[in-house]
């Protein structure tokens, strides 16, 4: 089953995350206005994909869905890019039928997987009058609960396999850093409380067991005149700068890991 956005944030590891009592929503932009922005997705592509991570991880009172988050964006970017043309993958063959145990055993790169499966559902629902994008919620989400456990072919990619893919690219877009293209204003880390790439915890060492209220950040962003330690410089007096005006003693001593989204 699609797992619910609170089912979601659980499986996430996120659940006991503090949510921010004035969650950022980010402004949304018009299909046509993301359509223009995108590198690979076609315009048809972009509407289904709009549209299902949309029922995927979809906005309500806790803050932005998938779509406002700009998803699809991340989404078109990894299938443009490397990793969508299987740069890293073995393509040799021979390929035979594996094992779910074996992992990708697929002859297609994830660009070429996505495209063959989106070509077929446009096909197939081409011929009931109504395109995916314009369905009924409900129905969106039957039909996206009929591609999780079907494995009838979509031009050579069985239905749950392009399912999972998809699944995967959306949970992905939505927590990793914004610098990939998803994250949008960094709406889910401020929904959970995760505080991103800070590169040192040197002023924290010594605090424990206080809550930590420090504002995330990208990997974009610069270090925020954070203190780089070096055998020859000073110990630094006084506090060190938060970013969002706070101070070592609201803040915990345990280093937390830094954000790698992406691929």
């Amino acid at each position: 089953m699609i797992p619910s956005r609170r089912n979601f944030l659980k499986r996430a590891g996120l659940a006991a995350a503090t949510v921010s009592a004035a969650p950022a929503v980010a402004t949304a932009q018009t299909a046509d206005d993301k359509a223009a922005a995108y590198i690979f997705l076609t315009p048809e592509e972009a509407a289904f994909v709009q549209a299902a991570v949309a029922r995927l991880i979809p906005q309500d009172e806790a803050g932005p869905g998938a779509l406002e988050a700009g998803v699809p964006n991340y989404i078109d970017k990894q299938l443009g890019g490397a990793w969508g043309a299987g740069e890293r993958l073995y393509r040799g063959g021979p390929w035979k039928q594996g094992e779910p145990t074996q992992g990708y055993q697929l002859p297609f790169t994830p660009a070429e997987l996505f495209r063959n499966a989106c070509r077929a559902l446009r096909e197939e629902l081409g011929k009931s009058g109504t395109p995916f994008d314009k369905r009924a919620p409900a129905e969106q989400d039957a039909f996206l609960r009929e591609l999780q456990q079907s494995k009838r072919d979509l031009n050579g990619v069985p239905a749950n396999v392009f399912f999972e893919s998809l699944w995967g690219l959306t949970v992905e877009g939505f927590l990793s850093d914004p610098v990939y293209g998803g994250n949008k204003d960094m709406v889910s880390w401020k929904m959970i409380g995760f505080p991103g790439a800070h590169a040192t915890y040197y002023h924290l060492v010594d605090q424990h067991g206080i809550a930590f209220n420090r504002a995330p950040m990208s990997l974009a962003e610069d270090n925020r005149g954070v203190i780089h330690i070096h055998p020859e410089v000073p110990a630094s007096v006084g506090n060190a700068p938060t970013g969002n005006g706070t101070t070592p003693e609201t803040m915990p001593g345990h280093a937390a890991g830094q954000s790698h989204g992406g691929r």
